[in-house]
């Protein structure tokens, strides 16, 4: 099943399987702004990271002494999500802890996505709800991919702020302690393929909260990600898209612990307590 929400001005398209964005559409020329799919690249198009982002140390963890399982990015992205609330230019879905998610996840909760359009705006808010008497441990994230069609090499992104851009590499998925510097001009930043090489590039931490991605020097989009501690950007080689991807929270290092609690980078709910976050795609 699918649900659209639109205005005057775009058109969003979401798959009731992982809540996910599949189309962001611009109502006068129909110009798609995301990646269509196409599995000879990669097959998802902004999968939701929950209740972990990328990969744990031999994909597990330890809590409470007892070892769990779980694959990479989470569940969240492969569960039905119920629609409990729709109007026509916003739609609420929800999953539930259930016995399948406690056996690799042993919390009650609930998580809601909340996707509403303002003008030329989609915002994107994330609820989690802890059903639980103790805390809660888990990471959340975005994955966009923003369909780039034509010369990769004709697009740049822009960063919000004059900053030195330190990202941190990937090693067999996990964040090692190997970091690079972006070079830019002027905030701008030339993309080509040869930037993710090694994968990803991880950002622990940046002042901007705001990247807009320009095609030929004029800009198509910004990703407003206030409240989001870290980021990541990827694409495939060869493949036209870009990933911009606001989080909280990231793979493990190599130096992990194993406990849960102890996880760089992890977010911690009171007991019956709710946390949101929300990003915002802006069209220009």
């Amino acid at each position: 099943m699918t649900s659209t929400i639109s205005n005057e001005f775009i058109t969003a398209n979401i798959n009731h399987k992982g809540a996910e964005l599949f189309s962001l559409l611009t109502n006068d020329t129909n110009k798609e702004y995301i990646w269509e799919g196409n599995p000879d690249f990669w097959g998802k198009h902004s999968p939701v990271l929950f209740p972990i982002v990328g990969t744990l140390k031999n994909n597990s963890y330890t809590l409470n002494n007892q070892k769990y399982s779980l694959s990479r990015h989470g569940f969240a992205r492969d569960m039905t999500f119920e629609l409990i609330e729709k109007t026509k230019n916003s739609a609420i879905f929800s999953i539930q802890s259930n016995k399948e998610t406690l056996k690799v996840y042993p919390f009650d909760f609930e998580f809601q996505i909340h996707y509403s359009i303002e003008e030329k705006n989609l915002i994107i808010q994330y609820k989690v709800i802890n059903k639980n008497q103790s805390k809660m441990p888990f990471s959340i994230g975005a994955h966009p991919a923003f369909a780039l069609n034509g010369n990769f090499e004709n697009y740049a992104i822009e960063f919000e702020k004059d900053e030195t851009l330190v990202y941190h590499l990937l090693e067999n998925d996990l964040i090692s302690s190997k970091t690079e510097t972006l070079e830019k001009t002027d905030n701008l930043v030339k993309l080509n393929y040869s930037l993710f090489e090694n994968d990803a590039l991880i950002f622990k931490s940046l002042i901007s909260k705001k990247l807009a991605v320009l095609h030929n020097n004029n800009p198509l989009l910004k990703v407003h990600f206030q409240g989001f501690p870290h980021l990541g950007i990827w694409t495939k080689k060869d493949a036209p898209f870009l990933c911009i991807e606001p989080w909280h929270g990231y793979s493990d290092t190599n130096e992990t612990t194993g406990n849960l609690f102890e996880k760089e980078g992890i977010q911690v709910i009171e007991a019956n307590d709710i946390f949101t976050s929300q990003f915002k795609i802006e069209i220009i």
